[in-house]
């Protein structure tokens, strides 16, 4: 009798820990939970107030001064519309052009002076060939994961995706030169938010 006891217990066990397997899978699988890739504090964990931070840094990253160096092409795209670049500028290996169009060829260390004329940084360029990080066409789901995926963002941890709102050349989508519209939030509140959207956990969005 107390065998057979001991068996159904432990099977109620098995079946407990199945169970929770399986919810815990299911919970991963739709995204919202956090990102595998980041180890934050469970203490400091909040989904809701994460997700709210993405929206707000997702509205920046889909403007034309971040998604326009962030093409699914090898094109960069330019203007207000985010219309591929008229000159026509090939990404290159590393991201800052292929041949003698380079990109720093035109874009200079500062802006160029003049309505319309080429925003500067003394390293202007476009992501890599081999990790593109592309924004254009992507959800707030599907860049979210994205950002986070070291596979993905260049290795970046935890520590450095903070770090890389201050990035030299993400500030200049707030020095783009005459004529062009800044992002629709400051650098300041964007760095929060991107700062409160990983701090909280780096959720994704729901897809």
């Amino acid at each position: 009798m107390k065998n057979t006891h001991t068996k159904i217990t432990s099977g109620v066990i098995v079946m407990a820990l199945l169970l929770v397997s399986l919810v815990a899978f299911s919970f991963k699988k739709d995204g919202a939970n956090v990102s595998d890739y980041m180890a934050v504090p469970d203490k400091k964990k909040d989904s809701i107030a994460s997700v709210k931070a993405f929206q707000k840094v997702y509205s920046v990253l889909m403007s034309p001064r971040c998604m326009n160096c962030h093409p699914k092409g090898d094109v960069p795209l330019q203007g207000e519309d985010s219309h591929l670049h008229q000159m026509m500028p090939q990404r290159g290996k590393d991201g800052k052009g292929l041949y003698a169009m380079k990109c720093t060829n035109c874009h200079q260390p500062e802006n160029t002076p003049g309505l319309h004329m080429p925003p500067g940084h003394k390293d202007w360029h476009l992501p890599p060939a081999d990790m593109k990080m592309v924004f254009e066409g992507k959800t707030a789901h599907e860049l979210a994961k994205q950002l986070v995926d070291p596979k993905q963002n260049g290795g970046k941890d935890l520590k450095k995706l903070v770090e890389h709102a201050d990035d030299g050349l993400v500030k200049t989508g707030w020095n783009p030169g005459e004529g062009l519209k800044k992002p629709p939030l400051t650098h300041a509140e964007f760095k929060k938010s991107w700062i409160e959207w990983i701090e909280k956990g780096a959720y994704a969005p729901a897809p």
